[in-house]
């Protein structure tokens, strides 16, 4: 009796896709030779993905997905303040990329030319700067809903910033356990939020609206 072939799914092709370059030391050259040495066809790979590179890409935006899956599993994570939420993320999120660690170095450091190896990260940017979007609080938006959305922006941004910063530095760090990095984390997220404290922002927009109202207006 024949056996059933098992279904092809997105999480076992980039499976699949991890294990073929830890086991090569390479990309593969093609989509069909990657189907054909994992036993199954290249119909089935485009049904998910439309180039290798896209694999690349989720599989970084997946180690997130995985983390904040692991976060909302602590029924505390919910009312944990902006600054605790970024932390809990900051240390799962390193600690599955250091359980990935063999793929992640060679994936990250493939390429001399630094552009090319972050492009791998373009999915993982996008989902990173809307996780960030969705914790930030009342405490750290300014008053003025104009500048609201501006404020939000430029949080997302300077955290994706961050977020690359912490990541060289994991990629660097020999230290066992790679304890350097959890001191890089909270001193760089405690200072992070630091620098976001908005009073003196809302301050200098209050002095710009009196200046306004002052030398502008009254002439």
């Amino acid at each position: 009796m024949a056996t059933k072939k098992t279904a092809i799914t997105k999480e076992k092709i980039v499976s699949m896709y991890m294990n073929y370059i830890l086991e090569n030391g390479e990309k593969p050259k093609s989509v069909y030779l990657f189907a054909k040495s994992n036993g199954f066809t290249e119909t089935e790979f485009y049904a998910f993905f439309g180039t290798l590179e896209s694999v690349e890409k989720e599989i970084f935006k997946t180690f997130l997905e995985m983390s904040l899956e692991l976060l909302h599993k602590d029924k505390d994570y919910a009312d944990y303040d902006m600054k605790t939420k970024m932390l809990s993320f900051y240390f799962t999120f390193f600690e599955l990329l250091s359980a990935n660690r063999s793929y992640v170095t060679m994936s990250l450091k493939e390429y001399d030319n630094q552009l090319k190896n972050l492009m791998q990260l373009s999915s993982l940017r996008t989902a990173f700067k809307q996780y960030v979007g969705e914790i930030i609080t009342d405490e750290y938006r300014i008053k003025q809903e104009k500048f609201q959305d501006f404020q939000q922006k430029a949080i997302q941004e300077s955290a994706w910033i961050q977020l690359l910063l912490t990541l060289k530095f994991w990629l660097d760090d020999d230290s066992p356990s790679f304890e350097k990095t959890d001191i890089y984390i909270e001193k760089s997220v405690k200072l992070s939020f630091e620098l976001m404290n908005i009073a003196p922002l809302d301050s200098l927009i209050d002095f710009g609206k009196f200046i306004f109202k002052e030398k502008i207006q009254n002439k």
